[in-house]
C-alpha cells in the first residue's frame, strides 16, 4: 500500500458511470412499473452499490480504508440503456475514484442479476470515471 501519512486531508469527490443495456423495451417497462419478479430493481441495486462503495478496501488490496462521507446512485433511462451515475465524497488523504467505480460496477451487476430472469440480452458497458476533485489534480471526462 502506498504511504499516505504525509498527505493532508482534503475534500475529495469522484463520479463514476456504468451503462446497462437491456434487450427489449419490455424490460424497461417492467423496471418502471416495478414488475420485475426479484423486486424493485433500482432500490436493490442502489443498496448493492452502497455496500460495494463501503467494502472497496476489503476487496482491493491496495486501496486504503477511508471514511465515506456521502454516496449517491442516480439512474437515467435512455432507450434501452440504463445510465448509472455514482457519486462518492470524503474528507481524507486519498481519493474515492475506485470506490465510485466499484459502486457503479456493483450497481450494474445487481441490475444484471435481477433482470436476467426476464431478459437474456442484458449487457454491462463502459464502467468509467467521469470526474474527480481534490488532491493533486482534478479530472473531468466527458
Amino acid at each position: 500500500m502506498v504511504d499516505i501519512t504525509h498527505k493532508q486531508n482534503t475534500h475529495r469527490t469522484a463520479v463514476a458511470q456504468a451503462i446497462v443495456k437491456v434487450g427489449s423495451k419490455n424490460t424497461i417497462e417492467a423496471i418502471e412499473n416495478k414488475k420485475v419478479p426479484k423486486g424493485d430493481v433500482f432500490e436493490m441495486s442502489r443498496a448493492a452499490g452502497f455496500l460495494g462503495i463501503k467494502k472497496t478496501a476489503e476487496l482491493l488490496p491496495d486501496c486504503h480504508p477511508l471514511p465515506i462521507e456521502f454516496a449517491a446512485v442516480e439512474y437515467q433511462i435512455s432507450k434501452l440503456e440504463i445510465i448509472i451515475k455514482v457519486t462518492v465524497k470524503t474528507f481524507y488523504k486519498t481519493g474515492v475514484e475506485v470506490e465510485a467505480m466499484h459502486g457503479a460496477s456493483l450497481v450494474a451487476l445487481n441490475l444484471y442479476d435481477m433482470l436476467k430472469p426476464i431478459d437474456k440480452g442484458v449487457e454491462i458497458h463502459h464502467i468509467r470515471l467521469l470526474e474527480k476533485t481534490g488532491g493533486k489534480s482534478d479530472i473531468k471526462n466527458d
